[in-house]
């Protein structure tokens, strides 16, 4: 079988010669400008094959065409222009606990203007979207007001929906393309492992404004990272009584600002509060990419580079973190709540 698309004249038409096609014959072709998407062929038995096969889908203004392998000959049927969209709680063993993220499975390239426009309607703290690419997928996360270099717990949402819905194999590592480099995730045991850049704090001067849109009298300790401010208190009980004023907190130019101190309870070596007026979210349930500058600190602190953590939003979640040289693993657990379509 020869299957090309006619790209100098921009058809919308593929070229088939008609013969028996395999099941197993990967469908592939250049692209045309107006725009291929990737998936994968279904068999005579409505089988889907491996998420690693391609299939092509035309889209046009009424849908795409679907082309199906049945009793050896090629078919099509049109699919309406929807994008799966995944509800899910992450760093979470239950329902309506850690930290909810949208996740937007898409087939082919989006524009940064409707991901941002579509991320303030779902109105979550992170809002990620997903298009597979050819060594693993591309990963970006909007805020309902920017577009964010790295979050934690929307990767962790991601990986658990690519591994739930069988678009990869379970025990397949995922990587992910993002604005902070490839980012690795694989399985263990019940949890979920994300390989992600130490961002340890940098000390800073005293910054006496920072504390008053806090609420807090003295801090232990006052640093930065990339992203966030850290402040570390004396006492578990300061954290959880923190009240910030939101308005000052967003005048500060930084994603946002974490509160931490050395966890009373015994089956957690620190605990945390995330607040990101800046960006939309005034208090994160669950901050994975916090961790990324808490582990470190901690792990010199406490002089353990494995250690369990509590952040202490109304919501609350647990992250398992791990410090190895200049990387931070970061391990947690997530549940789908909903899915559905954008039609």
């Amino acid at each position: 079988m020869n299957l090309a698309a006619d790209v100098a004249e921009q058809h919308a038409t593929l070229l088939c010669a008609g013969r028996p096609l395999p099941e197993s014959r990967q469908l592939d072709c250049d692209p045309p400008s107006f725009g291929f998407a990737e998936g994968r062929v279904k068999t005579a038995a409505g089988q889907r094959t491996s998420p690693r096969r391609k299939w092509s889908m035309l889209w046009s203004e009424t849908g795409a065409v679907d082309y199906n392998i049945a009793g050896g000959a090629l078919t099509s049927h049109r699919l309406p222009m929807s994008i799966p969209i995944y509800q899910v709680d992450a760093f979470a063993n239950r329902p309506f606990r850690g930290n909810p993220a949208a996740i937007c499975l898409l087939d082919e390239y989006a524009e940064g203007n409707w991901m941002q426009d579509l991320a303030a309607e779902m109105n979550l703290s992170e809002t990620a979207f997903v298009r597979s690419l050819q060594d693993g997928f591309e990963l970006r996360w909007f805020t309902p007001v920017f577009e964010v270099d790295l979050c934690g717990h929307a990767t962790l949402a991601a990986a658990h929906v690519l591994w739930s819905e069988s678009i990869v194999d379970s025990g397949e590592s995922i990587t992910f393309h993002t604005r902070s480099g490839p980012l690795t995730c694989r399985q263990d045991g019940g949890l979920i492992e994300l390989d992600f850049p130490a961002t340890p704090p940098e000390s800073m001067d005293d910054a006496p404004e920072l504390l008053a849109a806090l609420g807090i009298s003295e801090a232990s300790y006052i640093g930065r990272s990339p992203f966030d401010k850290v402040v570390v208190v004396s006492s578990e009980e300061v954290v959880l009584s923190l009240q910030p004023d939101f308005a000052r907190l967003a005048e500060f130019p930084m994603r946002g600002v974490m509160v931490s101190a050395v966890a009373e309870n015994s089956e957690f070596d620190f605990i945390s509060r995330y607040f990101a007026p800046a960006a939309g979210v005034n208090e994160d349930p669950v901050t994975g990419s916090a961790h990324c500058c808490l582990g470190p600190y901690w792990a010199e602190i406490l002089g353990k580079p494995d250690l369990l953590a509590h952040q202490a939003s109304k919501r609350g979640g647990v992250v398992r973190v791990r410090v190895r040289d200049d990387r931070v693993l970061l391990g947690g657990e997530a549940v789908i709540i909903m899915k559905g379509e954008l039609i």
